[in-house]
């Protein structure tokens, strides 16, 4: 497996500035997006961060209008009284929208788009989520409602979550979690851009998960790799996966992300489903991320 830190060095140089739609499920002013924003253009993107008002972990799919704000935006970012949409007024890519993940990516894609990008995004990324998302929880985190809502409006989408971390204000001193969250999130990303158009297959979403980080364990991006997993257990009579590794069977995101060794997991799922995608649709993403792909140990 190619070092994350060479590709990260490398692959901006290799692939063009793309336009990015940023959303989460933690809020706008949680350090993590904020970080992240700055890994994607650093590595030379076009980003505009369209996220909720507030904290909304755990709304999945959940779905409002937007409504003027009857309290501050997290943090205090924003005062009681700021209209149902906003941006900050020395960074106006950074922008609220008092609702939920899937209102708030929607917004980013219909309406923030056209105005940065002059039409809509060529990718969709949320996160990286304030702890992990795997199996059954994807059906319930928002992180994933709005990965999936951007897939389903024809835009691929990967949601990124890390085990370690809590809320945290934008303001506060970046923990070293963060940057290698972000460090291995944007590898992700530029990895998959350089891949080339289409990025992902039509309602494919890639579903991303990172092992706890610290100062003594996994604190570095060169700590860690890259396995193509399942989201959901597979039952007897579920078809087999794409063939990788010798075998025709993944393992799951939990398994992958438990193992010792900083090991984490690249699930690919359906947008209409939230479930694993077929073999065929596996097969793809294996080729396009397969530089930074390994092997759990036997």
């Amino acid at each position: 497996m190619y070092s994350l830190l060479l590709a990260l060095a490398v692959l901006p140089l290799l692939a063009q500035s793309t336009n990015i739609v940023l959303s989460n499920d933690d809020g706008w002013a949680e350090i993590n997006i904020r970080v992240f924003y700055d890994r994607l253009t650093r590595a030379g993107n076009s980003v505009v961060l369209s996220a909720p008002a507030d904290n909304k972990s755990g709304t999945g799919s959940s779905d409002s209008p937007a409504i003027k704000l009857t309290k501050p935006c997290e943090f205090n970012s924003c005062p009681t009284g700021s209209p149902a949409q906003g941006f900050n007024a020395s960074n106006p890519r950074f922008n609220y929208v008092n609702s939920y993940p899937v209102t708030s990516i929607r917004y980013g894609i219909q309406n923030l788009s056209p105005k940065f990008f002059g039409g809509p995004p060529e990718l969709a990324v949320a996160g990286f989520n304030v702890g992990a998302n795997l199996g059954s929880t994807t059906l319930i985190s928002g992180t994933v409602g709005a990965a999936t809502e951007a897939a389903k409006e024809g835009i691929p989408a990967i949601a990124f979550s890390g085990t370690t971390g809590s809320q945290t204000a934008w303001t506060a001193p970046v923990p070293r979690y963060v940057s290698t969250y972000a460090d291995l999130s944007t590898n992700v990303t530029q990895t998959l851009i350089a891949s080339g158009k289409p990025f992902l297959p039509s309602n494919i979403w890639l579903n991303v998960n990172y092992p706890a980080s610290s100062t003594t364990s996994c604190a570095s991006p060169r700590n860690f790799k890259f396995v193509l997993s399942r989201i959901n257990a597979a039952s007897s009579g579920t078809a087999a996966d794409v063939q990788t590794c010798e075998k025709t069977r993944l393992p799951t995101e939990s398994t992958v992300v438990g193992t010792s060794g900083c090991y984490a997991s690249i699930s690919v799922g359906r947008a209409d489903t939230k479930g694993d995608a077929t073999a065929a649709e596996q097969a793809v993403v294996l080729r396009k991320l397969g530089k930074i792909l390994s092997c759990l140990p036997s």
